[in-house]
């Protein structure tokens, strides 16, 4: 069990000030808060990131403001072939790029010549719609609907670097996925013949202008059957009493309140990643990547780097329920991220 503090109700991220709410700190197994930020010119963030992962195809949303541009953009993996399609449209100062305070409510979209896309969250799901008329492998179409299911926890946690610096994020997985896909003259049905879980990451705060960090997450079927999903997150949480670490098991989640282990190297980001507890049994898996989505944005006074890699977990996971969770062949990812911004 963690020692960290559990919230159990609605809470403000900031005060009147701006700066964070005492009330704020700690974790939560839904996205309870409303991120009222204000103040801070060009230090504020938000985000809402969607990654759909099925046997045949990964599928990415992002729609973010980071207060001096705004993004919103849809990228997809066919494994078969390796194929990528990527449609980004970047809004300067975030003009049209607006995401309510109450998370995990309302709709994020926009609409452009190249891109139209719409995050819509309703009571029972959230819908993700992503048109493009235009890319190098033809007309684009997505058509998602992720689940809700009754009852279905999730990570939702407040780091807290100072009350001046802070970030609420809020890690979803295991999230059924049913819809279809184009591209072109190819055309995936999600969710119709096999399995296709959905990955979250949303994320509201006023963060440093330089930073780092680890982010791995994986949805399937452990060996017995049960329905695993992983969480964990590293390098931009250490010192600040709070950790990105979870699991959750047929729905349940496991707060992890340690900093794990990650081994991997940067400058060959295709061989295993392995994620593992220092000082228990509880976590001790590995990824090995198929896919390395590397990008690199180098603006001078604005820089990002990342390795996302795609690929399979293996290992033992140990839930609240004390049952170790053999898996084998989970669909996820691990990446670092290397930001000023």
């Amino acid at each position: 069990m963690s020692g960290e503090r559990e919230i159990t109700g609605p809470v403000d991220l900031c005060d009147r000030l701006g700066r964070l709410n005492p009330d704020a700190r700690g974790w939560s197994r839904a996205p309870r808060l409303r991120a009222n930020l204000r103040g801070a010119r060009g230090r504020k963030k938000r985000w809402d990131y969607w990654c759909v992962m099925a046997p045949d195809l990964t599928v990415s949303l992002v729609y973010a403001d980071i207060d001096y541009a705004g993004l919103a953009g849809c990228w997809l993996l066919d494994p078969s072939d390796q194929m990528q399609v990527k449609v980004d449209v970047l809004t300067p100062f975030s003009r049209g790029i607006a995401l309510p305070e109450q998370v995990c409510t309302g709709t994020a979209s926009v609409t452009r010549p190249a891109l139209t896309m719409a995050i819509e969250e309703t009571p029972r799901a959230t819908h993700l719609r992503a048109t493009a008329p235009s890319t190098a492998h033809g007309a684009l179409s997505v058509e998602l609907t992720v689940d809700k299911p009754d009852g279905h926890e999730s990570l939702n946690v407040v780091i807290p670097w100072s009350d001046r610096r802070f970030q609420f994020t809020s890690k979803q997985n295991t999230r059924p996925v049913r819809g279809t896909v184009s591209v072109g003259d190819r055309r995936w049905s999600i969710g119709e013949a096999s399995e296709a879980f959905a990955v979250q990451d949303l994320g509201r705060g006023i963060w440093p202008y330089s930073n780092r960090w680890n982010w791995a997450a994986a949805s399937g079927r452990s060996v017995d059957g049960r329905l695993v999903g992983l969480q964990f997150g590293g390098k931009w949480t250490v010192g600040t009493g709070y950790t990105e670490n979870a699991l959750c098991i047929d729905g349940r989640l496991t707060k992890i309140g340690e900093e794990l282990d990650w081994s991997y190297d940067w400058r060959h980001p295709l061989r295993p990643w392995r994620v593992r507890s220092r000082g228990s049994s509880q976590v001790d898996v590995t990824l090995t990547p198929t896919f390395d989505r590397y990008e690199r944005t180098d603006l001078k006074l604005l820089k990002m780097e990342v390795h996302q890699c795609f690929g399979t977990w293996a290992g033992t996971v140990l839930g609240d329920d004390g049952r170790p969770a053999v898996i084998d062949g989970l669909r996820g990812f691990a990446e670092e991220a290397r930001n000023r911004w």
